[in-house]
Formats: structure tokens, sequence, C-alpha cells
């Protein structure tokens, strides 16, 4: 597992969301900075706690002109289920056979209660509108992670 570092060009995708809309990294850098964040499963505990963080933080995102992408291997209809439920404000995306999980390299050996398995593993990317990746989040826990992303973003603006 080769993960992105800053520096980096990001590669340039295009996955469904949950509402089953085509949405393309490039598109989104159109209008500013993105956060590509990596979570492993919708509607567990921590991607739950993780995604409620940057749904109240949106706000504060929306006004560095930063859009936050979540980046799953769950099929839409999951991804669905879980936005409505947790109400969340930005697009979750569809990776199901994990080929930009791999382009960025998060999927890779995980173990969990002994046993070994391929996954994503939790890290995040902040794509600057030149395509490159501008900052990797990859020491927070799940509840700060909005606090961590919006203290860099403030801090290098």
């Amino acid at each position: 597992m080769k993960t992105l570092t800053s520096g980096e060009l990001a590669p340039m995708f295009t996955l469904k969301n949950q509402q089953d809309e085509s949405i393309s990294l490039e598109a989104c850098l159109a209008q500013g900075p993105v956060l590509v964040y990596f979570y492993p499963k919708a509607s567990t505990p921590g991607c739950t706690v993780q995604a409620c963080g940057l749904r109240d933080s949106r706000e504060d995102l929306s006004e560095l002109k930063v859009t936050v992408l979540g980046i799953s291997p769950d099929p839409v209809a999951k991804l669905a289920r879980f936005s409505d439920k947790q109400s969340l404000n930005f697009s979750l995306l569809s990776d199901e056979d994990h080929a930009i999980a791999d382009a960025f390299g998060v999927w890779g050996e995980k173990k969990f209660m002994g046993k070994i398995y391929d996954g994503i593993h939790r890290l995040s990317f902040l794509i600057g509108q030149d395509g490159k990746v501008a900052h990797v989040f990859n020491k927070f826990k799940t509840k700060d992670h909005h606090e961590v992303v919006l203290n860099h973003l403030k801090e290098n603006s």
C-alpha cells in the first residue's frame, strides 16, 4: 500500500453518490479545494461520529470554499440510508471495487480482533484546486477529525 503524499497529483475520478448521481473530483475542484475522506463502512459507530462531525462543520467548511466527499466501498443504497438517517449534507461516494481507494493508497491489509483482512484505512486528503494533494490527514480520532481539518485549514489559509 503506497499512500499518496503531499505534492502528488490526486487521481481524478467520477463515482456515484447517495442519490445515484455521478460526482467528479474535477468538477468539485472547479469550486475550490476538496476534502476526500475515506471511511471503512457506513452506519458503524466510528464512521457515524466522523460523518456527523463533518456535517456539523458544513458552514465553516463552506466559508473556506471546501467541498467534502466521503468515500467507502458501500453500495449506493446503503450510502442513501446512512445519509438520510444522519441528515448528512455532503456527498458520500460508492467505491465498491475499491479502485479509487487503491489509487489513493488507502486499501490494504488490516487487523481486527486477531483477523487479517483487506479494507480501507481511515485517511483524508485535502486536494488543492491544482489537483495536487495539499495535505494528508492521518493522525486523528473519528470524533475530532472535523476539528483537525478545520484547524489545518484556518492555519494555512
